[in-house]
């Protein structure tokens, strides 16, 4: 779903709303806020199961998954500390990249910015309580500054910019929270009756059911690179979930018996959990399995593991941990190991299991390298210097600059690729020296696409990284009408979504009979639409004659030492590869 991460916004309301009802009831029962019972109660609740998470997944990554050990040690700690998403802006990594290796801990950045949030929070509401005498003038003063917060997303987002700094920052999502802070004042559980006129509850249950669709459309229609959701589009769907939020807390409203059945409660119970052991159980699985040959089977595979992992968590940690007496844990572990004869079995597993885990997690944080900026990536970095290199040769193309382009194609001659089936013939080299192509396409492209210049050096590449098919059209269509489309064209698209409407017939159109049109098919296994574009790729080559399917993702299959880590980009060795197979269909 497009606007997947606009779940964290309701999240965050709710949690706002929830913890500012309990606090105020708290101040309205006992004339004060017991502060330090308050953050005790909020770690028995978070802690358990993020340090499970946290020390499980290190001893994973260190055992079998080692790739992840960069920066380890340091994610480690300022998720402890609930610093995580300032850690993540520190270090430029972006939410949005869909390729860059994934991070069993992305998703933690919000539970920094709830923990920071309760950790200021009590002294806020005292501060109000205190010294502002009316929910109404409290409230204001609340929205006000969420206001604020939603005009600095607006002004510091900048169109065509990764927008991570915007996604991950308190200051610029913490409006989300304080809309659901600021309606706890107007709101308060405690005086909501289950008692109402027919007339207003009639209404209530229309609000109710009018910002459901609402905010299904706002899930259906955003993705986290429309500026509009920056532009205030964020605080508006955290506004029609605060209503949501109030419609459902309302003891006579329908949707408050729909959300409090025993189905959603025990949901509700173990959604922490949920939320959690989710990236882990993504990122390890879909390291492993090719998700994109069973997405539905693989999908239901995860949620299952995931659904396990938390069940388990609830019961044997979050549970038991929560009446845990903490002041007796050093006394309890020295039991396991001086006193071992009067330890239940039970006990002495979870200890000894806890420390090993704890040991192996430091060990690998020791071990761990730390890399600042995800964008000085070897991949970017390639990218990048492809881009320049592609740049002047498509300027060289434009003027016919022949001389310079048949220069640079004396480094093919000699062909240093292991593969004997894939080395060019002479009179292939020599064909491909005089071929003009035209070549569009996503990342994929950019990333091999100063090796095929190499080999055809008449070769016009258009490649932008991020690209989806239905700009390939328009692109191709914009070279057909300036009469500058070669009658050869590589198209590299599908890597970044499924074909969305009739693109490949559309481009197809556009060559028309005569031109051939050479279509690499898709190799991203940790996304769950590669099976579907290379069907649809195969069902389009039998219903054109000029249509050609480089299969990329049969010959790279079994050699995923050509791939830099996100599995999906071929590093240097796999270039070589990639570009001779399609060298080689096209020069057939």
């Amino acid at each position: 779903m497009k606007g997947g991460l606009m779940g964290v916004p309701i999240f965050f309301v709710v949690s706002g709303y929830l913890i500012t009802d309990l606090l105020i009831q708290e101040w309205e029962q006992n004339g004060k806020i017991d502060i330090i019972g308050f953050y005790i109660r909020r770690m028995k609740r978070l802690y358990p199961a993020l340090i499970t998470m946290l020390m499980v997944t290190g001893t994973y990554i260190t055992l079998f998954q080692r790739n992840l050990l960069t920066n380890l040690g340091k994610i480690i700690v300022s998720n402890i500390f609930y610093v995580y998403n300032w850690f993540e802006i520190r270090m430029g990594q972006s939410y949005f990249d869909k390729f860059a290796t994934q991070s069993p801990f992305t998703h933690l950045w919000s539970l920094s910015i709830e923990g920071q949030f309760y950790l200021l929070w009590p002294f806020v509401i005292l501060g109000l309580l205190k010294l502002v005498h009316k929910n109404s003038h409290r409230f204001w003063i609340i929205f006000a500054v969420s206001l604020l917060s939603a005009i600095e997303m607006a002004l510091l987002f900048s169109p065509g910019k990764d927008p991570s700094r915007l996604y991950y920052g308190t200051d610029t999502r913490m409006f989300s929270i304080l809309i659901g802070t600021s309606l706890a004042f107007v709101w308060p559980s405690t005086k909501l009756r289950a008692e109402m006129p027919a007339e207003n509850r009639r209404i209530i249950n229309l609000v109710g059911y009018l910002s459901m669709v609402i905010l299904l459309i706002f899930f259906v229609t955003l993705s986290g690179e429309n500026p509009f959701v920056y532009h205030f589009g964020m605080y508006l769907f955290s506004l029609v979930s605060a209503v949501l939020v109030a419609v459902v807390a309302h003891p006579g409203a329908s949707l408050n018996r729909l959300f409090t059945n025993p189905f959603f409660s025990y949901i509700g119970k173990r959604s922490y959990g949920i939320y959690i052991y989710q990236f882990p159980v993504l990122t390890f699985y879909e390291a492993k399995i090719n998700i994109g040959e069973h997405p539905i089977l693989n999908g239901i595979v995860e949620i299952l593991i995931i659904l396990i992992i938390s069940e388990l968590s609830y019961r044997l940690i979050e549970q038991p941990l929560k009446k845990f007496d903490y002041t007796n844990a050093l006394e309890e572990i020295k039991d396991v190991f001086m006193a071992p004869k009067g330890v239940p079995i039970k006990k002495k597993v979870s200890v000894i299991l806890a420390l090993t885990t704890v040991a192996i997690t430091l060990v690998g944080s020791f071990q761990s390298t730390t890399v600042k900026k995800a964008s000085s990536s070897d991949l970017e970095k390639q990218i990048i210097k492809n881009n320049k290199e592609v740049a002047k040769k498509n300027k060289q193309i434009n003027h016919k600059d022949e001389s310079n382009s048949a220069s640079s194609s004396s480094s093919v001659k000699e062909d240093n690729i292991n593969d004997e089936n894939l080395k060019l013939s002479p009179k292939q080299v020599e064909q491909a020296n005089n071929l003009a192509i035209t070549a569009v396409g996503d990342s994929v492209l950019a990333d091999g696409s100063a090796e095929l210049q190499k080999i055809f050096p008449k070769m016009y590449v258009d490649a932008k990284v991020g690209r989806q098919t239905a700009d390939a059209v328009q692109i191709l269509q914009n070279s057909a009408n300036s009469n500058q489309l070669a009658d050869t064209i590589l198209v590299v698209e599908g890597t970044n979504g499924p074909f969305v409407g009739n693109e490949v017939s559309d481009i197809m159109k556009i060559a028309g009979k005569k031109r051939q049109v050479y279509w690499v098919n898709t190799h991203v296994p940790t996304r769950r639409w590669e099976g579907q574009v290379n069907k649809d790729l195969q069902k389009n080559d039998k219903k054109y004659k000029n249509l050609h399917i480089v299969d990329w993702n049969s010959y790279c299959k079994n050699h995923p030492d050509w791939f830099y880590d996100d599995n999906v980009h071929p590093n240097p060795e796999g270039v070589k590869y990639y570009s001779h197979l399609v060298a080689k269909n096209i020069l057939k």
